[in-house]
């Protein structure tokens, strides 16, 4: 079986059914109060188990915002080493613990160069295995603890397309990333802290020159480890 190379993360277990149907339940009585709803969340389960289990079950784009009110998500010009992730899109994941990271990042109190991935390995059977994640951001932004709570936002898939496949350490992995042409009006959103996000303690930290240096001379060296 394809296994993910030994720096990446593992997903913690997801619930069982007794979770997955209070989860159903609960988005369901939100959506109903119309477009982007607020989901109150008030379930005894870790929330980033109630986002995972409605993006992936529902078959939605989750996308993680600092900004608590956005009605409409316009295309907006992207900048990233992958052509993909280089255009004037909407951008989100299918994967919810991505998008979490993206959520909790207080990038505007300090500039971050952000190193990030999400994937899940085919296997021999063509398959997906489970997903797996790095996280990193710079390193002063980590030693001050840039991070505040946030919103996450369930959008519909309609008009979203994903991420062609990649290559890593010879492996063939799907990318969780879908992007849409179009705008596109949030389902509902929920608010996040970073005490929700799994992977909080795990997130690392690193040198923008190098990390640029790295990139620059290997494009596809992702996550260019110092």
């Amino acid at each position: 079986m394809a296994k993910p190379p030994s720096h990446f993360l593992s997903r913690p277990p997801m619930p069982g059914a007794e979770a997955r149907a209070a989860f159903d339940a609960l988005f369901d009585r939100s959506i109903a109060s119309g477009p982007n709803a607020l989901i109150e969340y008030d379930l005894p389960w870790p929330r980033w188990q109630f986002i995972g289990h409605i993006v992936e079950s529902r078959k939605l784009i989750a996308h993680g915002s600092q900004d608590g009110a956005i009605h409409t998500f316009e295309p907006r010009q992207s900048h990233d080493a992958h052509p993909f992730g280089n255009r004037k899109a909407v951008y989100g994941a299918s994967d919810g613990l991505w998008s979490m990271y993206y959520a909790i990042l207080d990038r505007a109190t300090h500039p971050m160069l952000l190193v990030n991935s999400a994937a899940q390995v085919e296997l021999e059977d063509g398959a997906l295995g489970d997903p797996f994640y790095f996280f990193s951001i710079s390193r002063p932004a980590l030693d001050a603890r840039a991070f505040r709570p946030g919103t996450l936002y369930f959008l519909p898939r309609d008009s979203f397309e994903q991420m062609p496949p990649l290559e890593i350490a010879g492996q063939r992995a799907h990318v969780p990333q879908w992007a849409s042409l179009v705008a596109v009006t949030p389902l509902a959103r929920i608010t996040v802290a970073p005490e929700d996000f799994p992977f909080l303690a795990d997130m690392r930290g690193h040198d923008d020159g190098f990390i640029m240096e790295r990139a620059k001379a290997d494009p596809d060296g992702f996550p260019w480890l110092e």
